[in-house]
């Protein structure tokens, strides 16, 4: 992901406010022009939360025999909120499910921009008390290594 490197991203925007928080609307804008391929979004994606994510994210990868580094699916657990995106052809199907003492109690199709909006709102909290959540989004958002 090409680092935008303007003053207005969105963690720039926060954190010169001093609460430490960020505009989603703004992230999720900046996720979706930088990354118009939703595969190359989706790989990003992947590649910059894995570490953090552990076990609470599982990547299913394209290609039968011989595996890939194209996501066919991800799907990241956090709390009683499980969110997935299955890559269907050129589009991607998006979920967000919720469950209650283990048993899921409902399940619904939303847009990708409301996908990006719930994982990098729940990632934003846990990022308050996690340094590591906390740079692994802002190399999300504003562009950098892992």
């Amino acid at each position: 992901m090409e680092p935008t490197g303007s003053s207005g991203d969105a963690l720039s925007e926060g954190a010169a406010a001093g609460d430490g928080a960020f505009d989603l609307s703004t992230a999720v804008s900046q996720l979706a022009s930088n990354n118009t391929d939703v595969r190359i979004m989706l790989k990003v994606l992947v590649s910059q939360l894995a570490d953090v994510l552990g076990d609470r994210m599982v990547v299913e990868r394209a290609g039968r025999f011989r595996k890939s580094d194209e996501v066919r699916s991800v799907r990241v657990s956090l709390g009683d909120d499980t969110l997935e995106a299955v890559v269907e052809g050129a589009t991607v199907r998006c979920t967000i499910g919720h469950s209650s003492g283990g048993i899921r109690i409902r399940s619904q199709q939303v847009s990708m921009d409301e996908w990006l909006t719930r994982l990098l709102s729940a990632l934003q909290s846990e990022a308050a008390n996690s340094e590591r959540t906390r740079a692994a989004l802002e190399n999300l958002v504003i562009g950098g290594t892992s």
